[in-house]
């Protein structure tokens, strides 16, 4: 069913980030950032630069949980972010801040395995792992939370440039409902975000007019928001 809002009573809803680049350039560091318990779900055992937190409650995949992905993450999912109060409604575990996909390329090459090996029909393998992302995208738009996701990189048609480590027709699905997605990167010792699509990498920001950030500065965008809404106000004036 459609939500209907009113005027001037459009709620806001958690930003989704979706952020792609190499080994080592900080992707799962990036749930730090987040504020109140992280839920992650991590697709390929790389959780060393998390292990000194308290606030992160990780679920990890290994190669063993590859054929059964879908069926055991979304269980998972439901079970850690959903749950039923005192009235015996169904509503958004509160003790959840954000929600973090770590390595959604594994996760796509898991998928896409199972969909090969239970096809009959070779030609409808992509698009039903491209349906089946687009509907975890809606999933994850709907619990109304932060969400952070993470993507490999590999190298672009053109040198110097990167993509995300994915079907390209299957990514655009996943990534349509994210407000962010950008190229994360290491420049002078930093990690820097790209989200400028101009500069030939994926890139989109829909939050704000920043384009290339600190990693570290993802989510200071609730005063340039602010500034922007004023700005608004006053030119409507």
């Amino acid at each position: 069913m459609p939500k209907y809002f009113k005027e001037g009573r459009i709620p806001d809803v958690g930003n989704m980030y979706l952020i792609y680049g190499g080994k080592g350039t900080g992707k799962t560091s990036l749930s730090k950032e987040f504020p109140g318990l992280k839920l992650m779900f991590n697709f390929d055992g790389s959780t060393n630069a998390i292990s000194g937190t308290d606030d992160i409650r990780v679920i990890a995949y290994d190669q063993g949980d590859a054929k059964q992905i879908q069926h055991q993450f979304m269980k998972d999912f439901y079970q850690q972010v959903y749950k039923t109060n005192e009235q015996g409604q169904t509503i958004i575990n509160p003790e959840i801040g954000t929600i973090v996909l770590d390595n959604v390329t594994a996760l796509q090459n898991w998928v896409i395995d199972n969909i090969e090996n239970g096809s009959k029909d070779g030609r409808q393998n992509w698009n039903l792992t491209q349906k089946w992302f687009r509907d975890l995208s809606f999933l994850l738009r709907k619990t109304d939370l932060p969400i952070l996701a993470t993507v490999h990189e590999m190298s672009g048609d053109v040198p110097g440039l990167f993509k995300p480590d994915m079907n390209e027709k299957t990514f655009n699905a996943f990534a349509s409902t994210f407000d962010v997605v950008g190229h994360i990167y290491k420049h002078d010792g930093k990690n820097m975000i790209d989200m400028d699509p101009e500069n030939g990498n994926k890139g989109a920001n829909r939050l704000d007019s920043r384009k290339t950030i600190e990693a570290s500065e993802l989510l200071n965008n609730n005063e340039l928001l602010n500034n922007n809404t004023e700005e608004t106000k006053d030119e409507e004036i």
